[in-house]
């Protein structure tokens, strides 16, 4: 049976951790942030990197939400749009600098690991996506084209190209983003604090902040343990905000993901998948990713309707998934299960939510979290320096709450099942 007592496979196998403080009594800073997630850790550290006074305020422990229960994929580029559709969709000039902003985000992470000494069994080998389908190959193939077309290292792979480098069979081609890896989220989130702590910013955990109003000379943030005043602040919570702001919890989907990790698989089984350590993702709606941690346990991961039972039903439903698509009948059992909630916008895209003066919501998962989010912590900080929105790289504006919200919300889990026809079809075609 699959372990469930720990929040996630990199919780359980993660160097011991060392805890945060509470806060303990009042505060006054440059910039508060709420949320210890990437978002919030990466901006933590680049604006006490600019001189500012920075506190971050986790609600749990640092790494809890989405940032803690992912699967570890770098992947520089967006979920669903390609770069012509997003110039198309921004104007040339924010469509450009968006794309610029992701195309090195990949190269951010890496750089962060190197330069802070982080140990989180990064590899960045790239990130491969195969085509399920003829029709999804001409759609990747124009993909890695634009990438290619604007500086990126875009490769093209044909099947047996793809089959070489990932070990499973029947896509017809591929592509890779060589600047992609995967690494441990949880680890790398500790570096990212530890780095903070040694900038400046000060963290605290078990600090759930319960209100944000507009004080005379900046913001005043309400805790169980004292209030804290800060000039700016950066609401870095993604889909674990709760209640702290109804109106930004209706402008994005909350997506369930499951993971799963196995047993380490026996190096004769291990040699042939991915041999040169990519993450791997596939063109599915209900798609198919898989990559190796630093002891050989193959991890994947997926969404499903979700019901009742479905945090035990679930995780094995992906494992026998895997185990059909990679032609693993002796695949070892579940080690590790475990789920979380992603925040998905309506257009697929990063953006920056304006809620007043000084005061900024952030969003970039998407599937994308690990990239986007650090990237955008270097974005974040130079709006808390000074930078006004328009002129950052990101979709910047007032929160546009989804129409029939309440009704919508858990879309994409209950179209799954439709998902999943439309897949089939592809391939049969």
């Amino acid at each position: 049976m699959a372990r469930q007592e720990a929040l996630s496979l990199w919780h359980a196998v993660s160097r011991d951790r060392h805890p945060r403080p509470m806060l303990e009594d009042r505060l006054d800073v440059d910039l508060a942030i709420v949320g210890g997630g990437f978002t919030g850790l990466s901006s933590a550290l680049h604006a006490a990197g600019k001189g500012l006074s920075v506190a971050v305020l986790e609600a749990e422990i640092i790494a809890w939400g989405a940032t803690g229960r992912n699967a570890g994929f770098v992947v520089p580029n967006f979920a669903k749009m390609d770069p012509d559709a997003i110039v198309a969709h921004l104007g040339a000039q924010l469509g450009e600098r968006l794309i610029g902003f992701a195309a090195g985000s990949a190269d951010l992470v890496f750089n962060l690991i190197e330069r802070h000494g982080i140990a989180c069994d990064a590899v960045q080998n790239g990130w491969i996506q195969a085509a399920h389908s003829q029709a999804a190959l001409g759609t990747i193939q124009s993909r890695a084209r634009q990438w290619e077309e604007r500086g990126r290292p875009a490769v093209m792979l044909d099947s047996q190209q793809t089959e070489a480098l990932t070990g499973a069979r029947g896509y017809a081609g591929g592509w890779m983003d060589r600047s992609g890896g995967v690494l441990n989220p949880v680890e790398f989130a500790r570096g990212l604090a530890d780095a903070a702590e040694k900038a400046g910013a000060r963290i605290f955990e078990r600090a759930r902040v319960t209100s944000i109003d507009r004080a005379s000379d900046g913001w005043t943030l309400t805790t169980p343990s004292g209030p804290v005043r800060a000039g700016k602040v950066l609401i870095a919570t993604n889909a674990y905000g709760g209640a702290l702001n109804p109106t930004l919890q209706r402008t994005y989907f909350p997506l369930k993901v499951f993971q799963i990790a196995t047993r380490p698989l026996p190096s004769k089984m291990r040699q042939r998948l991915l041999p040169g350590g990519q993450g791997f993702s596939d063109t599915r709606r209900n798609l198919i990713t898989f990559r190796f941690d630093a002891r050989n346990r193959l991890i994947s991961g997926g969404m499903h309707v979700v019901g009742a039972g479905a945090d035990t039903r679930v995780p094995q439903t992906i494992w026998r998934r895997l185990a059909r698509c990679l032609e693993l009948p002796d695949l070892p059992p579940l080690e590790y299960s475990w789920s979380g909630i992603a925040a998905v916008e309506p257009d697929f895209l990063p953006h920056l939510i304006d809620l007043g003066p000084g005061l900024m919501a952030a969003r970039a998962c998407n599937g994308r979290g690990i990239a986007m989010t650090t990237a955008m912590g270097k974005v974040l900080a130079d709006w808390a320096a000074g930078t006004e929105g328009r002129d950052l790289p990101l979709p910047f504006a007032p929160p546009a709450p989804i129409p029939f919200h309440s009704l919508l919300r858990y879309a994409p889990n209950i179209l799954l099942p439709w998902s999943m026809l439309r897949d089939r079809l592809d391939q049969a075609g």
